[in-house]
C-alpha cells in the first residue's frame, strides 16, 4: 500500500498561503474549520501541528464552487426563476 506524499507545513508557513495570522490559524480555525486527522495531524501524539497543504487547499476551493453555482427555482407554471 503505497500513500501519496502530503506536504505538510506549520502554522507559520500556512499563513502566507492563506492570509491569515498564524495565531489566528490556530486558535480559530483548528478544531472549528480543520479537523486532526483531515487537515492537520500531531505526528507521534507530539504537541506540534503540522497543516496538509492538499486537504486545506480542496476545503478552501470547496466553498467557492457553491457560491458560483447559479440558483434554478421551478415554477408553477414550467417557467424557472433564476434566483
Amino acid at each position: 500500500m503505497s500513500l501519496q506524499p502530503k506536504t505538510l507545513l506549520t502554522a507559520k508557513e500556512l499563513s502566507p498561503l492563506i492570509k491569515f495570522n498564524p495565531d489566528y490559524i490556530n486558535s480559530k480555525l483548528k478544531d472549528k474549520v480543520f479537523f486532526e486527522g483531515v487537515h492537520y495531524i500531531r505526528p507521534f501524539g507530539s504537541r506540534k501541528i503540522f497543516y496538509v497543504w492538499e486537504q486545506i487547499e480542496k476545503e478552501l476551493y470547496q466553498h467557492t464552487r457553491y457560491q458560483t453555482q447559479k440558483v434554478i427555482i421551478p415554477m408553477a407554471k414550467g417557467g424557472i426563476c433564476h434566483g
